[in-house]
């Protein structure tokens, strides 16, 4: 008879990684230490074939390890998607493939989780470089406004939560790192605790341009995702009404100086930016018209909400 399985550990092997071996059997010792029964799940998002020769000879070695491969690069949510849908255990613990918290914090992270739905690390102190920390308090400055939730952490990998959740929320693209945010808007309780950095996750992290950019487009597209998933109309059409209201101003301006001054209009370029405006405008706003239509259509298809019990 297979024994009872408590929390599936994720580790998603997107790009960095730290020594394999050396990495497994530390968190293993933290996952003891919580009196856990557990199992761990390796998924390698696309090529890596020292990884995967080091997994496979601590399979051999006895190790209870489930190692899914993707055929190609494919992004960490759709890595952590695919390892929660192989899980056994009730609770799911996802830890990045380099170390972020000290694995001595791990049992108080897994026993924190008794309360609520899901308990994301907040490293603490940081032991980053300034650098860093700037990123990190720029990053979390513009999202706060907009996930209804303050987070001081967000980028952190280290997570603890009930399978209900990976069954509840859906993530693409780069939005593993907005789940909280997404649970949370699912009506399940977050919760942030304080965890000590590790001293190996210290290094000084620059990006590219187009990263910031990127980051700032997934800003965007969660405050979009958690504001007007069911009420795009609200956003359309205030942007399409302000881009109308404008270009008409700009034309009711221009016409009135036209009949009150005899100012000239011919090859005026104000008179082309207003048409586009009230142009934009009113295609805007009928984008907003046509996404509420399709939500009503298949409203009954969109759950936004989760039950936490039913009684009798």
């Amino acid at each position: 008879m297979e024994s009872v399985i408590d929390i599936s550990v994720i580790v998603p092997v997107v790009e960095r990684y730290d020594d394999v071996a050396e990495l497994y059997a530390l968190y293993k010792k933290g996952i003891e230490d919580s009196g856990k029964s557990h199992e761990f799940i390796y998924v390698l998002d696309g090529d890596f074939g020292e990884v995967l020769a080091v997994l496979k000879r601590l399979i051999a070695e006895g190790e209870k390890i489930k190692v899914i491969k993707l055929a190609r690069w494919f992004g960490e949510a759709t890595a952590l998607t695919v390892g929660m849908k192989h899980t056994s255990g009730d609770i799911i613990l996802t830890l990045p493939a380099y170390q972020q918290v000290e694995v001595s914090e791990i049992p108080r992270l897994v026993a924190s989780l008794d309360g609520c739905d899901m308990v994301i690390a907040r490293r603490w102190p940081r032991k980053d470089s300034l650098i860093n920390r700037i990123q990190s308090g720029v990053f979390h400055m513009l999202l706060n406004p907009v996930s209804e939730f303050k987070f001081h952490d967000i980028g952190c990998g280290v997570r603890v939560f009930r399978k209900q959740v990976a069954q509840e929320v859906n993530i693409y693209g780069d939005q593993h790192r907005f789940l909280p945010i997404l649970a949370h808007k699912y009506g399940f309780r977050v919760l942030e605790v304080k965890a000590l950095q590790s001293q190996k996750d210290t290094g000084k992290r620059v990006y590219s341009l187009g990263t910031y950019a990127r980051r700032m487009l997934d800003i965007f597209s969660i405050f979009f995702l958690v504001k007007f998933t069911k009420k795009p109309l609200r956003f359309f059409g205030i942007l399409g009404s302000s881009l109308f209201a404008v270009g008409f101003l700009i034309l009711l301006y221009l016409l009135l100086i036209r009949v009150f001054q005899g100012v000239g209009l011919a090859g005026r370029p104000i008179v082309l930016v207003g048409t586009l405006l009230v142009v934009l405008g009113v295609q805007v706003f009928a984008i907003g018209l046509l996404a509420e239509i399709i939500i009503f259509t298949h409203a009954k298809d969109i759950k936004e909400y989760t039950i936490e019990q039913i009684i009798n």
